[in-house]
């Protein structure tokens, strides 16, 4: 059983950055994929980015490709979102994801085995 703590979230005004980190614990295995997703107020989960089990491949969705970045430290079992240039619709609760049973990045929500809990970050006009 793997345990994702997220942190990082918070206000920031259109244009700014954030870097949200998530902590991985109990039963990790480097050779996951991991990935981070977004969910708006009344949305579906969407996915923003993965990245494969040695950093080597990476995958964004169209809406963030150029201003976010998905890295991670196999060493210190941690994944990163760093997210530039950011927007108002970029506000949602972020997601990190660790796939139980994929090394490769994907994009579909069921791929994925852990999940954290959450952060939320707002972006104001």
């Amino acid at each position: 059983q793997v345990q994702l703590v997220e942190f990082g979230g918070g206000l920031v005004q259109a244009g700014g950055s954030l870097r949200l980190s998530c902590a991985a614990s109990g039963r990790f295995f480097s050779n996951y994929a991991m990935a981070w997703f977004r969910q708006a107020p009344g949305k579906e989960r969407e996915f923003v980015g993965a990245i494969s089990w040695s950093g080597g491949s990476t995958d964004y969705a169209d809406s963030v490709k150029g201003r976010f970045t998905i890295s991670r430290d196999n060493a210190k079992n941690m994944v990163y979102l760093q997210m530039n240039s950011l927007k108002p619709e970029d506000t949602a609760v972020y997601y990190c994801a660790v796939g139980g049973r994929i090394g490769v990045p994907r994009r579909m929500v069921d791929a994925y085995d852990y999940w954290g809990q959450g952060t939320q970050v707002t972006v104001s006009s």
